[in-house]
């Protein structure tokens, strides 16, 4: 399953989704909205995606993931719209015979994700607004 969605992530469905008989490990990873950003309070975010490509990029990234990792179920989804401190914004979840390759299968899938996948956001603060780049995963320990 792969959603883009304006509604709230169905965190329990994502997990029944990529749950197998066969795993030993569902991994899941559920991404939220942070109250700050920056040293700057956080009113909201705003979530917008190029959904078609955002979906087939996914789709790439989980047929890779599932090249590196024996991958027995998966969803993703993540939200577009506007977001208050405290909702979650995207949602992982794989499932392995073994926890090892489902903790590092789901977090390729997200780490992938945030670099490669259509979707942009924007922060609202109390004083502004600004638009986030895509940051390399070396990076982002930084914030």
């Amino acid at each position: 399953m792969i959603k883009i969605t304006e509604k709230t992530i169905d965190v329990q469905k994502l997990i029944e989704t990529a749950s197998s008989l066969g795993a030993g490990a569902v991994n899941v990873f559920i991404g939220t909205v942070r109250n700050s950003a920056h040293n700057k309070k956080v009113v909201w975010l705003e979530y917008e995606a190029y959904e078609s490509m955002a979906v087939t990029e996914t789709r790439k990234i989980i047929d890779d993931a599932a090249q590196k990792w024996p991958l027995l179920g998966w969803a993703v989804s993540h939200r577009v719209g506007t977001l208050k401190p405290g909702e979650t914004a995207v949602a992982v979840a794989v499932s392995t015979k073994h926890r090892k390759d489902s903790f590092e299968a789901c977090q390729y899938i997200i780490d992938q994700l945030k670099e490669h996948v259509p979707i942009f956001k924007k922060e609202v603060f109390e004083d502004g607004e600004e638009w986030v780049e895509a940051r390399p995963q070396e990076n982002t320990n930084l914030n």
